[in-house]
C-alpha cells in the first residue's frame, strides 16, 4: 500500500535537515512549466523501465509528486515494487506544494 505525505510534512523534514529525494512523474511540458528545485524527472509512463535510476542514499525519503497527487500514487507504487523503501506520494501534488509551501512555484 502506498503511503501519502502532506506537503507541510515534507517541508518539516527538509527544515529538520532530513534527506528528501523528489521524483517528478509529470509530463515534460508540465516539468518545463514548474518543478520543485532539485527534483528528479522521470515521466510516469517511463518509470517502470527507469526505476533503477531512482537511487537515493540509504535513509533518504523518496517523495513522488505530480500535479494533484493522483499519478504520484502509481509512481510510488512502481518504485515500491522495484524495491525502493521510504517511498511516499505527495498528497495534493505540486499544486498543494505551491499553495502551502513555496508560492514561487507557478500553479497551473
Amino acid at each position: 500500500m502506498v503511503s501519502q505525505i502532506h506537503p507541510l510534512d515534507v517541508k518539516a523534514k527538509l527544515d529538520a535537515g532530513e534527506p528528501v529525494h523528489f521524483v517528478d512523474v509529470r509530463q515534460p511540458e508540465e516539468y518545463a512549466h514548474c518543478r520543485i528545485e532539485g527534483s528528479q524527472f522521470v515521466p510516469l509512463r517511463e518509470l517502470a523501465h527507469r526505476a533503477d535510476e531512482v537511487a537515493p542514499a540509504a535513509g533518504t525519503v523518496v517523495v513522488v509528486y505530480c500535479h494533484h497527487g493522483v499519478r504520484s500514487l502509481t509512481g510510488a507504487m512502481l518504485l515500491q515494487q522495484a524495491g525502493r523503501e521510504n517511498v511516499f506520494s505527495m498528497a495534493g501534488g505540486i499544486d498543494a506544494w505551491s499553495a502551502l509551501v513555496d508560492p514561487s512555484v507557478p500553479r497551473y
